[in-house]
């Protein structure tokens, strides 16, 4: 799995012109699911994306994560994070999860981070989504899965 975690002050999601998901401070996260992901790698980027110290800590640093309460998540599936654009111009997503095995995975991400005590609104799977947001800092993260050290 990938993700892009970007730090927000509010952020919302409509689909053909209705809101279906909204949030204040907290993070939008851009999920993109790999034909390879297990359940492990679910649980993995979830706990590694609650822990994230991307926040100000009282002395202005990035040294803070977002507690529950503090803030909420927005997760909003993305195949694209797996095109692949080293040969030619047009993008081969021959590595994302189809529709079928992508959209649990997605699921399953938001419902860990609802586990760990957090807020969690969803974009709608597989919609043409507008994502509109407020970028806060901006702080913005890439964190994968595969190579990782540590369960």
């Amino acid at each position: 799995m990938k993700l892009v975690i970007q730090r927000v002050k509010q952020a919302r999601v409509t689909v053909g012109g209705e809101t279906v998901a909204r949030i204040g401070r907290g993070a939008v996260i851009l999920v993109g699911a790999s034909r390879g992901d297990t359940p492990e790698d679910v649980r993995y980027l979830a706990r590694k994306t609650a822990q994230l110290r991307i926040h100000d800590d009282e002395a202005g640093r990035l040294n803070k994560a977002l507690a529950p309460g503090e803030g909420e998540f927005l997760v909003v599936s993305q195949f694209t994070l797996y095109g692949d654009c080293r040969h030619g111009n047009r993008p081969s997503y021959m590595q994302a999860a189809p529709p079928e095995q992508a959209a649990p995975l997605c699921e399953a991400f938001a419902a860990e981070l609802e586990h760990l005590g957090y807020g969690v609104q969803r974009g709608r799977f597989g919609e043409m989504m507008l994502v509109e947001l407020t970028n806060d800092g901006p702080v913005t993260i890439l964190l994968e899965s595969t190579g990782r050290t540590a369960p």
